[in-house]
């Protein structure tokens, strides 16, 4: 599937799941810049795809899901000011269009998902991490300044103490702890993991797209401060589904005691 530009990115379609993998394993799937724009390509192709109807993303091999930013870039990249603007547009660029995107998205997480990654896994509508997962943002040690649109996006998450914790001590957390801040969603064994995640993917797909739509604007609308709130556009997709075929078809469905088919319309 030729979406992105560099291999380090990997999309692959696996029926209604589109796959998204950070294949840079050498370096514990630290993000460059090449990677964060091929994020963004990756997203933007899922999204027109009418097949696809979740996103699930992952680290190559078995040591992390992504372990922040590719540092061998930032002499280069992030040494001054002007580099360092430059590249966060290029990372929040791709982290807003995950965040965006209309269709559910989820974290798969193996080994460490540090400092970029976190990012990423919170642009994501779920986070299921193995037991054996770390987390951290160490921007503290690095003496990096974190821009408050990344605070709020952890702090919606966790709440204001715990993001205060996890940025004031740049320690890394247990998957259990991660668990009990709310920072993921489920802590499976290692083993469990993939199969977990094709799980609550194949549920999730299977399940009307209008209405699973509807939810995750809501959600994102409900996020905002109140004077910024589209609550018309929240109707609007409320009102969508019951005007769809498949409110029809769900209704009949269910009448019949059979399973629902989707069409999305």
């Amino acid at each position: 599937m030729a979406i992105s530009k560099t291999d380090k990115m990997i999309a692959e379609k696996d029926g209604p799941i589109g796959w998204i993998t950070f294949n840079n394993p050498e370096r514990r799937n630290a993000v460059s810049m090449a990677m964060w724009e091929a994020l963004g390509d990756i997203v933007r192709a899922y999204q027109a795809d009418d097949a696809i109807r979740v996103i699930v993303l992952k680290g190559a091999g078995d040591k992390a899901f992504v372990s922040g930013a590719d540092i061998s870039e930032f002499e280069e990249k992030r040494s001054s000011a002007e580099t360092t603007k430059v590249y966060n547009q290029a990372s929040g660029r791709a982290n807003d269009e995950l965040l965006h995107v209309g269709k559910p998205t989820i974290a798969m997480i193996r080994g460490f998902c540090i400092g970029g990654g976190v990012s990423v896994a919170l642009s994501c509508d779920m986070r299921i991490a193995a037991e054996s997962a770390k987390f951290g943002v160490p921007a503290a040690k690095l003496g990096l300044g974190y821009e408050a649109k990344g605070v709020r996006k952890l702090m919606d998450v966790v709440g204001p103490s715990f993001a205060k914790e996890i940025f004031f001590t740049a320690r890394q957390f247990t998957a259990a702890e991660a668990l009990a801040m709310g920072l993921i969603n489920r802590a499976v064994p290692e083993g469990q993991l993939e199969a977990c995640v094709r799980d609550y993917a194949g549920m999730i797909a299977a399940n009307a797209p209008l209405t699973v739509g509807s939810i995750k604007t809501i959600v994102g609308e409900m996020t905002k401060d109140e004077s910024t709130r589209d609550l018309a556009l929240c109707q609007q997709v409320v009102d969508r589904c019951f005007a769809s075929e498949d409110y029809v078809e769900g209704r009949t469905a269910f009448m019949a005691k059979r399973k629902p088919v989707f069409s999305g319309r």
